[in-house]
C-alpha cells in the first residue's frame, strides 16, 4: 500500500479518459485492480471507479505504452525515489513545489497545492492550475534571494538556486511525473548538474531502504 502525499486529480481524469475501453479490463488485471469495481466503471460513467483504482490503471497504461524512465535519464514520463523538500505555499489555490537531489541530478516538481492530500477546497474556488512552467517561473520571480543579476540567470539556474534555498526537512518519496524541461547548469562548486523539471501524477512516501531503480 502507498501512503500518498499528492495525487493530481486533473491529470488522472485527463489520462484515464483517453485509455481505449477495450484495454481497461486487461490493464485492471495487470494492475491487480478489483474487477468488480472496474466492471461498474465499464457499464456506467468511468468516474465511478475510485481514485486509486483509476490511478493504478493509468500507471500500468503509462508503463506499457510510454517507456517510463528513471529520473536521472528522463523521458517524457519518468519515476524516481529520493528525499524531497516540499513547499505548499500557504493556500490551496497556490502552486506546490518539491525538490531533491541524487548525485549530480536535481529534481524539481511543480503542481497545484490543492492536490496535496489533506487540502480541502471547493473546485469552483480554484482559479488556475499550476502544473506548468509559467507557474514555476512566476514562483521564482517572487524569490527574493538572488545571488546573480536576473539578466545573467538562466531559468535552470533559477531553479537550482531556489531548490537550494529550501530548508524544510526532506521526506523520502517515490513519484511518477511528466517531464516539462531538463538541461544542465554549472553549480557554484564548478560541477555540471543536470536539472530535471516535471509535474507529478503522484507523490507517495517511500521507505529509505527500498531497492532503487537504475
Amino acid at each position: 500500500m502507498r501512503y500518498y502525499l499528492y495525487v493530481s486529480g486533473s491529470k488522472l481524469d485527463m489520462l484515464y479518459e483517453q485509455i481505449p475501453p477495450k484495454l481497461l479490463k486487461r490493464l485492471a488485471v495487470e494492475a491487480k485492480v478489483d474487477l468488480k469495481v472496474l466492471s461498474v466503471a465499464l457499464q456506467s460513467p468511468r468516474a465511478e471507479a475510485g481514485t486509486y483504482d483509476r490511478l493504478d490503471v493509468v500507471e500500468t497504461y503509462l508503463e506499457r505504452e510510454f517507456d517510463v524512465s528513471w529520473m536521472t535519464e528522463p523521458r517524457p514520463w519518468f519515476r524516481g525515489d529520493l528525499g524531497l523538500r516540499i513547499a505548499g505555499y500557504g493556500t490551496a489555490d497556490r502552486p506546490m513545489f518539491m525538490t531533491g537531489r541524487e548525485g549530480d541530478t536535481v529534481i524539481a516538481l511543480i503542481g497545484s497545492a490543492h492536490h496535496l492530500i489533506g487540502q480541502r477546497a471547493a473546485v469552483d474556488t480554484i482559479q488556475a492550475a499550476h502544473s506548468n512552467l509559467p507557474s514555476l517561473f512566476r514562483l521564482l520571480d517572487d524569490f527574493p534571494d538572488r545571488r546573480r543579476p536576473a539578466s545573467r540567470q538562466s531559468p535552470l539556474d533559477q531553479v537550482l538556486q531556489f531548490s537550494a534555498s529550501l530548508t524544510v526537512p526532506p521526506v523520502y518519496c517515490e513519484f511518477l511525473a511528466r517531464r516539462l524541461l531538463h538541461g544542465t547548469v554549472t553549480g557554484e562548486d564548478g560541477r555540471e548538474l543536470k536539472i530535471v523539471i516535471g509535474t507529478p501524477l503522484y507523490v507517495a512516501m517511500a521507505d529509505e531502504d527500498q531497492e532503487r531503480g537504475a
